[in-house]
């Protein structure tokens, strides 16, 4: 990995050296801009609109426009003066708990490993926060951009999380369209929640993948094969919304398939297993006469006698 950063971690009167790495990479695909024509790629220049002229790095300073077409200039020298104090070091403000941090604070992600002779003091850092259970809040300097971080423990490396600064996250306040008074129909809810139960699992990140990327790697070569590319065309889509039929139909796609055992076997008792024996029997005379015997009557009894003399 190549090294982002280097400097030290600063924790009341500790000192740890450390190194700083990307611990997340972007795997967008590139894509140039192309002159149809002549297949040339089209590059892009500093140019000055007023002398009309290509500019070199050594000709440029920085501006802030502080009304339209005014501008108050900075020499790279004085910006960096001003991050010289934080630039080397990320001092650690606070320990928190992490969840007390809402995801839309996190920005990028870096992996910490110990430099030089701070291989003891990372590890009881390390060691420390994985034992309390918290995380800790500091400011870093990064290519002269100061930012919040939380520093945490992951799998035995100390990692960095730059945040922002409450005043850089927008208020939802000014998120136009939002609904006033909650008005949800209490079966289409019951509906919903019982869906949110069935996608319920463990978060597993290998099972993500990037299925865009993937096809775009997959026409890329293509392309480059030569081969002729046929697009589906897209099914139409309607604004009408059926909140129950959709519902009921997402329920039904994540319910488990169930194979079907067929009739459960009866209970086997003496009175079923004296009948099932006489039907076996009659069932052998039948097939060895051809047909059922008649059963014997009865005998009467010797008080049935009587009566009838």
């Amino acid at each position: 990995m190549h090294t982002v950063w280097k400097g030290a971690i600063s924790f009341g009167l500790v000192h740890v050296p450390v190194k700083m790495f990307s611990a997340t990479e972007d795997k967008d695909i590139s894509m140039k801009y192309i002159h149809t024509p002549c297949g040339s790629p089209i590059s892009y220049v500093r140019r000055c609109p007023t002398c009309d002229k290509d500019t070199t790095w050594e000709e440029i300073s920085r501006g802030y426009e502080y009304e339209k077409g005014k501008y108050v200039l900075f020499e790279k020298e004085e910006l960096d003066q001003l991050s010289a104090q934080t630039e080397k070091t990320i001092t650690i403000l606070d320990f928190v708990d992490l969840a007390e941090i809402d995801p839309i604070y996190f920005q990028k992600t870096y992996y910490l490993s110990p430099d030089q002779a701070g291989s003891n003091a990372y590890q009881l850092l390390l060691e420390a926060m994985r034992q309390s259970g918290k995380i800790g809040i500091a400011k870093i300097a990064i290519r002269s951009k100061s930012s919040l971080a939380a520093i945490r423990v992951m799998e035995g490396c100390l990692a960095v999380e730059t945040i922002f600064y409450p005043d850089e996250v927008r208020p939802i306040s000014q998120v136009p369209n939002l609904p006033e008074n909650l008005n949800v129909n209490d079966k289409e809810l019951t509906m919903a929640k019982l869906l949110i139960e069935q996608l319920s699992t463990p978060f597993e990140p290998a099972k993500y993948n990037d299925d865009y990327r993937e096809s775009l790697l997959q026409l890329i070569e293509q392309k480059i094969a030569g081969e002729e590319i046929s697009l589906a065309p897209a099914k139409p889509q309607s604004n009408v919304i059926d909140l129950m039929a959709a519902l009921q139909a997402s329920i039904e796609a994540v319910k488990p398939v169930v194979t079907d055992p067929g009739p459960a076997p009866a209970k086997r008792t003496r009175k079923t297993a004296a009948k099932k024996q006489a039907a076996n029997t009659d069932t052998a005379e039948t097939a060895i006469g051809g047909n059922t015997a008649p059963k014997p009557k009865k005998r009467a009894s010797s008080k049935a006698k009587k009566t009838i003399s």
